[in-house]
C-alpha cells in the first residue's frame, strides 16, 4: 500500500507551503480537508488562507515564526471555513519550516507537513464577526508587538510599506491597503497593496478639499470608519463610484500623525463586513500611529542620506582628463560613524608645467565638520598646486591654511557669539556645548607630482601612509618616503620631497588608513592583507609566445581593458565586502574609518604591436634614502630588501644581503655627515638572477680593511663584504662615493608562477 493511501485512510493530508513563491501544494486528502475537491492541486496562498478562520491564521503566523527562530516543529489547531463563513471542521497541523535563501539574498521559508482532522463536534459560528475572547486579545497583543518590531526595523519608505502590506490583523485582516501623503494642498498615494496596476491613478493627485475620506481625515485629523457600502455611499457620494469598482465591504481611514502634525492618511479596506468594534478600532489606531512614526523616521533617514550623498559627491572630483601613457582609477567609501560624509578625499590636478598631481588626504573625524574642512582644504591644495608651487611648498601652505582656518573658527565660537542663536550650538549654547565640534583638527596628506613622459614621481608626505608600488613581475613594495607632521598641527612645517620613477608596467597605490585598518587591523596586518590582493591580481592577460617553457623564456603580459578598475574594486571588497567580516584583525573592536584609494598605472612600452621572440623578466628595483636624523629607517631598509627578495631561491643569501645593507647604511650615518642613498636591483630569470645593491654618500673617505680585536664592537664591515658578497667595490663619484656588492642566485627556485 502506498504512503498516500495510508495517510488518506487515517484522514491525514500532506501540504507544502512555499513562502517565496506564495503557492501551496496539496495532495488529495489535504484538499478535501480544506473543503476543496479531493484531488492534488497547487493554489495561490490567498486561496488557501481564505479557508482558515482569521483568528487561527494570526495565531499560526506567530507559531511558525517561533518555530523558524527555534528550529522546531510548528503545531497548531485550525478551523476550516466554507465560503459562507461556517466552520466545517477542525484540523491539527504539524509542519517543519525550512529556510530558503533567494538569489537576492533574502531569507524565506517553506512549510512541509501534515494536516489531520480532529474528530470532535464544533458549534456553528461565522467568520464574519467572531466574539471577542481572551484568545483574541492575546493574539492582538502579540500582533502589535510583532508589528511594532517590524516597523521599527524598517529603514526606508519602501520597507515600511512592505511591512504594512504584510500585516495580518487578528480577526479582521484587510485585503487592501493604501498610504496617502500630503504635499502642500494635494494628496497623493505613497504606496498601496491589494490593488492592480493603475488602480491608484484617480487618487494619485487629489486636492484636499475633495469629497473623499482620506482628504477629510487629513483636514480634520480624525479617523473615519465605514462599516458598509451604504455608509460610504451616504457620506461620500461624489467619490463612491471610484471605490465601488473594488468590491470592498468595509473601510477604515485613519490619520498618520507625528508630533501633532498630520502627515497623511492610511486606508484599510476589507472584503468581508467589519463592524469596527472598540477593540478593532484600538488595533487600527495603534497600527496607524506606529506606521506614521516609521514613515517619519524613514523619510528623515532618506533625506539625510540624499543630502549627505549629494554633498559628498559634490566635494569629490571627477578623474580626468585622460593622461597619455598612464591610467588612473579611484574609489571612495564613506563608512565611518554611520554617515555618508567624511574627511577623506582624493584629487587629480593638471599643473601648468604639463605634469599632473595626485593628492590623497584624510581630515580628522567622520562628521559634517570633517567633510566641510575637507572641501575647503581640497580647494586650497588645488589652488596652490595650480599656481605652480613645488610639492613641499604646496603642503607647507596647506598646513598654514588649515591651522589658520581652525583657529579662526575656534575664536569665533568662543569670542562671545556662541551665546546667541546664530552660534554653532544654537540658542543658549555655552562655550562647552560643542567643544569637540569646534576643537582644532589636523589632516594627513600625500602629494605626488607626476611626469607622464618619464614616469618620475616627486612625493611630499604629511603624516600619511606611504605609497605602494606593484612591479611588473607582481612584487609589491611599500615605497618609504620622507615626511613631516600632519597638516594643521604646526603652521610652519617643512615637508621634504622624495623622488623615484614609476617604471613602465608598474602600478602605484595611494590610500588612506581606512583601507588598511578597517576590520580591526593594524598597519602591519592590514598592509599584509592588501599586499596579498595586489600580488594576486595580475594586471594583464597572459599571452603565450614562442619559446615558452624553455630556459630563459617567459610569457608576455599585455594589459586588459579595465584591469585597474577591477583592481580598485577588489581592494575595497577585500576590506569592506562580505568576506571581510570573517577575516577580522587583532583589533577587532576598532571603529571603522572612511576609505579612499587611488591607483596609477604606467602603460608598458610593449603596445602589443609585436611580441618579442625572447622576452625577459623585467628588472626589480627599489630605492631608499636614510637621513642622518632618521636612523630608525635602517630597519625599513632591511625590510625593503627582504620584500624585494621575497622569492629568492637561497634564504641564506637574503640574510647576507640584509646584513650587508645594514652595515653599509650604518657606516654612512656613523662616519659621514650626509644621508645614505640605497639603490637595489635584481635582474635576470628566476634561479639565475643577479642582485646589485649600492649605498651612496657625499663623503670622499674610502673604506679600508681593519683588524678588529676579539672584543671590538666595529671594524668588520669590509670583512663581511669579502666573506658574503660574490663581488663588491667602491666607485668614486664627483662628490662622494658609492659602495656596492653583487650576489648571484645560487639554486633553482620553485616553478615560475607565471609559467
Amino acid at each position: 500500500m502506498r504512503t498516500e493511501d495510508v495517510l488518506a485512510a487515517i484522514a491525514t493530508g500532506l501540504w507544502r507551503w512555499d513562502n517565496a513563491s506564495g503557492t501551496v501544494t496539496l495532495d488529495g486528502e489535504a484538499a478535501r480537508l480544506l473543503g476543496l475537491p479531493a484531488e492534488p492541486v497547487v493554489l495561490p496562498e490567498v486561496a488557501v488562507r481564505s479557508r482558515f478562520h482569521p483568528v487561527d491564521w494570526n495565531e499560526i503566523n506567530g507559531i511558525v515564526n517561533l518555530a523558524v527562530a527555534e528550529d522546531t516543529l510548528a503545531e497548531a489547531r485550525l478551523r476550516i471555513m466554507d465560503e459562507d463563513g461556517r466552520v466545517l471542521r477542525t484540523v491539527r497541523s504539524r509542519s517543519k519550516p525550512l529556510e530558503n535563501r533567494t538569489a537576492e539574498g533574502r531569507v524565506d521559508y517553506e512549510l512541509i507537513g501534515t494536516i489531520q482532522e480532529i474528530a470532535e463536534p464544533q458549534p456553528g459560528t461565522t467568520a464574519v464577526h467572531t466574539p471577542i475572547t481572551g484568545d483574541w486579545r492575546r493574539s492582538r497583543e502579540a500582533f502589535l508587538l510583532d508589528a511594532g518590531r517590524a516597523l521599527a526595523e524598517a529603514r526606508s519608505t519602501t520597507e515600511v510599506l512592505r511591512v504594512a502590506a504584510s500585516l495580518s490583523m487578528p480577526g479582521f485582516s484587510p485585503d487592501g491597503l493604501a498610504v496617502f501623503g500630503v504635499a502642500g494642498d494635494r494628496l497623493s498615494i505613497i504606496g498601496h497593496h491589494g490593488h492592480g496596476p493603475g488602480d491608484e491613478a484617480p487618487f494619485s493627485d487629489m486636492r484636499l478639499d475633495t469629497d473623499y475620506p482620506a482628504t477629510e481625515v487629513v483636514r480634520t485629523g480624525r479617523a473615519i470608519y465605514l462599516p458598509s457600502p451604504e455608509d460610504y455611499k451616504r457620506r461620500f457620494p461624489a467619490t463612491w463610484p471610484l471605490a465601488q469598482r473594488f468590491g470592498r465591504a468595509s473601510w477604515a481611514f485613519l490619520p498618520l500623525i507625528v508630533a501633532g502634525r498630520t502627515m497623511g492618511a492610511w486606508m484599510a479596506a476589507f472584503k468581508h463586513p467589519v463592524s469596527f468594534s472598540p477593540d478593532e478600532r484600538s488595533v487600527l489606531t495603534t497600527v496607524a500611529r506606529m506606521l506614521a512614526q516609521a514613515l517619519q523616521r524613514a523619510g528623515v533617514a532618506e533625506s539625510e542620506r540624499e543630502l549627505t550623498t549629494g554633498l559628498q559627491r559634490s566635494m569629490m572630483p571627477q578623474l580626468g582628463p585622460e593622461i597619455p601613457g598612464m591610467t588612473i582609477a579611484a574609489r571612495y567609501v564613506p563608512t565611518g560613524g554611520g554617515l555618508q560624509v567624511g574627511g577623506d578625499w582624493y584629487d587629480m590636478i593638471p599643473l601648468p608645467s604639463g605634469r599632473f598631481a595626485l593628492v590623497i588626504g584624510d581630515v580628522q573625524g567622520h562628521d559634517v565638520r570633517a567633510a566641510g574642512l575637507m572641501g575647503q582644504l581640497r580647494i586650497a591644495v588645488r589652488a596652490y598646486a595650480s599656481e605652480g608651487h613645488r610639492p613641499d611648498a604646496v603642503l607647507s601652505r596647506a598646513s598654514r591654511f588649515l591651522a589658520g582656518l581652525c583657529a579662526s573658527q575656534e575664536s569665533d565660537a568662543y569670542g562671545g557669539r556662541s551665546a546667541g542663536p546664530d552660534a554653532y550650538g544654537g540658542e543658549g549654547a555655552g562655550p562647552d556645548a560643542d567643544a569637540d565640534f569646534l576643537s582644532p583638527r589636523f589632516a594627513t596628506c600625500l602629494y605626488v607630482e607626476c611626469d607622464p613622459q618619464t614616469g618620475v614621481l616627486e612625493v611630499a608626505r604629511a603624516g600619511h601612509p606611504d605609497p605602494a608600488v606593484r612591479m611588473t613581475d607582481g612584487t609589491v613594495l611599500m615605497r618609504p618616503t620622507s615626511g613631516g607632521l600632519p597638516l594643521g598641527i604646526v603652521p610652519d612645517t617643512d615637508y621634504p620631497t622624495t623622488r623615484f620613477t614609476l617604471e613602465p608596467g608598474e602600478t602605484m597605490m595611494l590610500c588612506t588608513d581606512g583601507l588598511i585598518e578597517t576590520g580591526g587591523h593594524d598597519l602591519d596586518t592590514g598592509w599584509a592583507r592588501l599586499r596579498a590582493i595586489l600580488e594576486a591580481e595580475t594586471p594583464g592577460s597572459v599571452s603565450p609566445v614562442p619559446g615558452h617553457g624553455e630556459p630563459g623564456h617567459a610569457e608576455s603580459t599585455l594589459p586588459e581593458a579595465g584591469h585597474l578598475e577591477k583592481l580598485a574594486d577588489l581592494l575595497v571588497q577585500a576590506v569592506h565586502g562580505p568576506s571581510s567580516h570573517h577575516t577580522t584583525g587583532p583589533l577587532a573592536d576598532r571603529r571603522e574609518d572612511d576609505i579612499a584609494v587611488v591607483l596609477l598605472w604606467r602603460e608598458s612600452k610593449d603596445c602589443g604591436c609585436g611580441v618579442p621572440q625572447r622576452p625577459s623578466r623585467p628588472a626589480r628595483r627599489t630605492m631608499l634614502t636614510v637621513a642622518q636624523a632618521e636612523p630608525e629607517r635602517i630597519s625599513g631598509a632591511r625590510q625593503q630588501i627582504r620584500e624585494l627578495l621575497h622569492d629568492w631561491a637561497d634564504a641564506e643569501q637574503v640574510d647576507s644581503a640584509v646584513l650587508m645593507v645594514s652595515e653599509m647604511v650604518t657606516n654612512v650615518l656613523m662616519h659621514t655627515d650626509g644621508d645614505a642613498l640605497l639603490v637595489a636591483e635584481a635582474v635576470g630569470e628566476l634561479g639565475e638572477r643577479r642582485l646589485r645593491i649600492e649605498v651612496a654618500d657625499a663623503s670622499d673617505e674610502l673604506p679600508h680593511k681593519r683588524q678588529p680585536g676579539e672584543m671590538a664592537s666595529s671594524g668588520r664591515g669590509v670583512l663581511l663584504m669579502e666573506m658574503l658578497a660574490d663581488t663588491w667595490g667602491v666607485d668614486p663619484r664627483g662628490e662622494g662615493k658609492s659602495i656596492w656588492f653583487e650576489l648571484a642566485e645560487q639554486s633553482k627556485p620553485d616553478p615560475d608562477p607565471l609559467d
